[in-house]
C-alpha cells in the first residue's frame, strides 16, 4: 500500500486533462518476482526504476501457488535469487528453504520491495507503447478508477524490461515473437513440436464418445477433433495452464471443498472411464508435493486427467483482456468442480472420495481471494525472437554459448497441449520430460530484440528460446536470476546511453560474481570437488555421479585410517565466516552416521563434527570462523576419527556482515 500511494504522488500532470506522466531511467512491465527484482535491481545500481502491474498481485507465481521450486541443480541459483531462497530459509530458522507456503514467500518478496523507494503501479493495464526509431519512447497505460472512469498514464523511460508472463510490453512494441511449438526441422531438434509419448498418458482402450462406442454421439467434453500430426510437426498449440494450489490435510488449517457456480460433472467424465481401468491412489490424480513446512501442499498437475485444462487456453496469450479474463475463470471452475467432484461425487468410488475429502483449502492462505490462487499458471506466453534462440542443443550442452550471464539446471519439460482421439481412443498429447544433462548457460543475447529491431528493451521471462528449450528455462528462480541481469544490464544502458546490446556480458558476469546482492558485501566462497586446484586427497577416493551438488562428488569406502580430504578455499578477504559442508543425500548404506574435520586457520586447528543422515540435500554448519586474507585456509575430512563411508562435495563459506 505504502508503494501504491508513493507511485501517485510520483505521478505528474501532463499535456491533457486525462493522462498523466512520469518520467523514470528504468520502466518493468510485469510485476511477477522476476519484474520486483529487476526494480530492486535497478534501484541498487543507483537508477529510478518504476514496476507495473496489470493485476493487484505481485510476485506472480513465486507468490501465486507454485511453492515447490522445480531447479534441477540448487548451486545454479545465485544473486537475489538465491537470497530470497535463504531469506525463506531465516524465516523457518534454517540457511536455505526451498519450499514454502505462499503467505510465506509473499512476505519475503514484499521485504525487496519494502526496502526499496521504487514506486509499484498495480491495476494498471498496458493500452500502447510508442516507438521512435529503433527505442521504446513511452508507454500507456490504463487504470479503472474507483467511479468506474477510465485514468490514462503515460510513462517515458530511457531503458523498458517486460517482466510479463505473456510478453505483453514485447508485443506492443512490434517486436518478433512466436507462440507455440517449432517444428523440429527450424532448429534441427528432436523434441519440439507434435509429440506422442507415455508419461501423463491415458491407458489403452478409453473411449473418447459421450456414448461408448457411439462416434455419432460427439466426443466427451475436454477432447478436440483436431487429428494427430506427424511427430516433430510444428502447430500454434500452448502446454497447458493450471493453478498451484495450496491445499492442507491439517483439520484445524483445512477449508473443504464446495461446489463451484456452475459445476458440471459432465467434465469429469474421462476420470470416471480412468477410474474404471484400474485403482488410482490421490496422488496418482493430484502432484502433492509434501517436501512442504506448515502443513501445507503445493498441488500440481499429475496423470492423464488432472488440474491442467488441457487445449482450452490456445487463445490466452492473443486474446483480449477479457477474454483472458474468462479463459482464467474457466480454468477456476473446472479445478473447483474436480476437487469437489473427487471428494462428493458418488460414481467415484469410496476409497479415493475418502482420501480426497480430507483435503481441503488452506485457509490462512490467499485470504483476499477465497484462499484459491489469484496467478494462473502461464507456463508459456509469448517467446521472443531474439538476437540468440536457446534450443535443445544448448540444454544438451551441443552448443555452449560465450556470454552466459545465468545457469539453467531443469529438464526439457512441456505439458501437454491436446486432448484428442488416436485409433478410436481419448490420449493427451504435448508432454515431454527429457532429463538428465548438467547446468548449461543461458545466453545474454536471449533478453533482448534484434539490433534492428529494439534497442532498450530486455525481455526475460519471455526471452528468446525454442518451445522445448524454454520448458527447461521456465522456472522461477531463473527467472529471477534473469530479472537481476535485466535490471543491471538496463541501469548500464541508462547510465552510458548505448544501446542495450552492447553492454557486455562480461561486464555483468564479473558484477554478479563480486557483488551478487548488489549491495557491496563480500560474496560467498565455494569450494566444490571439482576445483581440482584447491583439494587434495588419499588415493582412494573416486568420483560419483548422481543427487550431488554441482557437477559430481568424491566418494570413498577406505579404511577410516586410510582416508582423507582437504578443501583449500581462497580467502581474498579477511573477516569472520561461517563454514557450511555439503551432504549429498545417498541411499542409507552409504550415508556416514558420523564425519570429522580439522579446519586450519590462521595457524589454529578447529574441530567440527556433522552427521550428515541429519541434513542430507542440506547444508550442515561447522562453525564459524576468523579468516584472515590470503593466509592458508583448510578444511580436512579426518577418517580416523569419522564412522564411514565417505563423501566429499561442496565446501561454502558465508560471510558474516
Amino acid at each position: 500500500m505504502k508503494h501504491y500511494i508513493v507511485s501517485i504522488l510520483f505521478l505528474v500532470f501532463c499535456f491533457s486533462c486525462q493522462d498523466k506522466q512520469t518520467e523514470v531511467d528504468v520502466c518493468i512491465y510485469g510485476g511477477t518476482a522476476s519484474g520486483v527484482i529487476a526494480a530492486y535491481s535497478v534501484e541498487k545500481m543507483g537508477k529510478s526504476a518504476l514496476l507495473i502491474e496489470p493485476s493487484d498481485h505481485l510476485g506472480g507465481m513465486t507468490t501465486g501457488g507454485l511453492g515447490y521450486t522445480d531447479i534441477g541443480n540448487k548451486y545454479t541459483i545465485t544473486g537475489l535469487s538465491r537470497l530470497f531462497y535463504r531469506k525463506i530459509g531465516q524465516h523457518y530458522k534454517k540457511f536455505e528453504q526451498w519450499s514454502f507456503p505462499p503467505s510465506v514467500a509473499q512476505k519475503v518478496l514484499d521485504e525487496y520491495i519494502d526496502s526499496s523507494e521504487f514506486p509499484v503501479l498495480k491495476n494498471h493495464r498496458l493500452i500502447s507503447a510508442m516507438k521512435s526509431g529503433k527505442r521504446i519512447r513511452y508507454v500507456r497505460l490504463q487504470r479503472i478508477g474507483e467511479e468506474g472512469t477510465p485514468e490514462f498514464i503515460t510513462i517515458r523511460a530511457k531503458q523498458f524490461i517486460d517482466c510479463s508472463y505473456e510478453g505483453d510490453l514485447m508485443a506492443a512494441a512490434g517486436i518478433s515473437y512466436t507462440v507455440g511449438r517449432e517444428d523440429n526441422s527450424i532448429y534441427n531438434e528432436t523434441l519440439n513440436g507434435v509429440q506422442l509419448l507415455d508419461k501423463h498418458q491415458f491407458p489403452d482402450s478409453i473411449d473418447p464418445y459421450k456414448e461408448k462406442g457411439n462416434p455419432p454421439s460427439g466426443l466427451c467434453w475436454g477432447i478436440s477433433d483436431h487429428p494427430l500430426a506427424s511427430k516433430g510437426t510444428g502447430d500454434s498449440s500452448v502446454q497447458a495452464y493450471n493453478y498451484r494450489l495450496c491445499l492442507t490435510n491439517d483439520q484445524q488449517l483445512r477449508r473443504p471443498f464446495e461446489k463451484p457456480e456452475t459445476y458440471n460433472p459432465d467434465q469429469y467424465e474421462l476420470l470416471l472411464r480412468m477410474l474404471e481401468k484400474k485403482e488410482y491412489k490421490l496422488g496418482e490424480i493430484l502432484s502433492i508435493n509434501r517436501d512442504m513446512p506448515d502443513k501445507k501442499y503445493d498441488i500440481n498437475n499429475n496423470g492423464p486427467f488432472s488440474t491442467d485444462l488441457i487445449g482450452m487456453n490456445h487463445s490466452y496469450i492473443e486474446g483480449s483482456p477479457e477474454e483472458r479474463k474468462k479463459i482464467a475463470y474457466e480454468h477456476e471452475l473446472y479445478i473447483k468442480g474436480l476437487l469437489y467432484f473427487l471428494a462428493n461425487e458418488e460414481k467415484v468410488p469410496a476409497k479415493l472420495r475418502k482420501e480426497a475429502s480430507e483435503w481441503g483449502w488452506a485457509k490462512d492462505e490467499f485470504t483476499a481471494n477465497d484462499n484459491f490462487p489469484p496467478q494462473l499458471y502461464i507456463r508459456e506466453g509469448r517467446r521472443l525472437k531474439g538476437e540468440y534462440v536457446m534450443t535443445q542443443h544448448n540444454c544438451q550442452g551441443n552448443e555452449i554459448v560465450e556470454d552466459g550471464i545465468a545457469l539453467a539446471a531443469y529438464g526439457m519439460d512441456s505439458h501437454n497441449c491436446r486432448r484428442i482421439v488416436v485409433n478410436g481412443m481419448v490420449k493427451n498429447e504435448g508432454d515431454v520430460q527429457y532429463h538428465g544433462f548438467p547446468p548449461y548457460p543461458i545466453s545474454y543475447r536471449s533478453l533482448f530484440p534484434r539490433y534492428n529491431e529494439c534497442q532498450n528493451l530486455l525481455v526475460p521471462v519471455c526471452l528468446s528460446a525454442s518451445h522445448i528449450a524454454y520448458g527447461s528455462i521456465r522456472m522461477e528462480p531463473v527467472f529471477m536470476m534473469l530479472g537481476q541481469v535485466a535490471g543491471m544490464a538496463a541501469s548500464i544502458a541508462a547510465e552510458t546511453g548505448c544501446a542495450i546490446q552492447k553492454v557486455s556480458s562480461k561486464e555483468l558476469r564479473e558484477k554478479l560474481r563480486e557483488d551478487p546482492y548488489l549491495d557491496g558485501s563480500k560474496p560467498d566462497i565455494l569450494v566444490d570437488d571439482t576445483d581440482i586446484d584447491k583439494i587434495k586427497y588419499s588415493d582412494n577416493w573416486f568420483k560419483r555421479f548422481g543427487d550431488h551438488y554441482k557437477n559430481s562428488f568424491m566418494f570413498s569406502w577406505a579404511a577410516p585410517n586410510d582416508c582423507f580430504f582437504s578443501f583449500f578455499p581462497v580467502i581474498r578477504e579477511s573477516g569472520n565466516y561461517s563454514v557450511y559442508y555439503y551432504c549429498t543425500p545417498m541411499s542409507p548404506e552409504e550415508m556416514s552416521s558420523c564425519i570429522s574435520f580439522e579446519i586450519t586457520a590462521n595457524r589454529n586447528i578447529y574441530t567440527a563434527t556433522v552427521n550428515p543422515t541429519e541434513k542430507a540435500g542440506d547444508w550442515a554448519l561447522l562453525g564459524s570462523y576468523w579468516l584472515d586474507k590470503d593466509s592458508e585456509t583448510q578444511l580436512k575430512l579426518v577418517g580416523e576419527r569419522s564412522v564411514g563411508p565417505f563423501f566429499a562435495d561442496a565446501l561454502l563459506l558465508i560471510p558474516d556482515y
